[in-house]
């Protein structure tokens, strides 16, 4: 079962509880771009159904940022949710090579 999620620039200076609820969850992109890393926002909705049924470090999600015209495949690295609310907090997605 393909996985796949559209993300969009973080907008410069946003603060991360301000995104949340506009219902937007941070994420950061590792490896698009050789070494280089960028700060996305991914809807709540959409980052809540990834992350129930996608495996950490496991399953292949496509993610796609139509603002830089950049599609690839990426592993779902890291998760983070609030301590004691359980909402979602932040992902984490590397890019994979080829």
């Amino acid at each position: 079962m393909p996985f796949s999620i559209e993300a969009q620039k973080r907008p410069e200076g946003t603060k991360p509880n301000a995104l949340r609820r506009d219902g937007k969850i941070p994420a950061t992109l590792y490896g698009h771009n050789g070494a280089e890393s960028i700060h996305l926002v991914v809807d709540a909705k959409a980052a809540g159904f990834l992350v129930r049924d996608a495996a950490p470090n496991k399953s292949v999600v496509e993610v796609s940022i139509p603002e830089l015209s950049w599609n690839g495949k990426t592993v779902m690295r890291e998760v983070q949710t609030h301590p004691w609310k359980g909402s979602l907090y932040h992902i984490s997605f590397f890019a994979q090579k080829g």
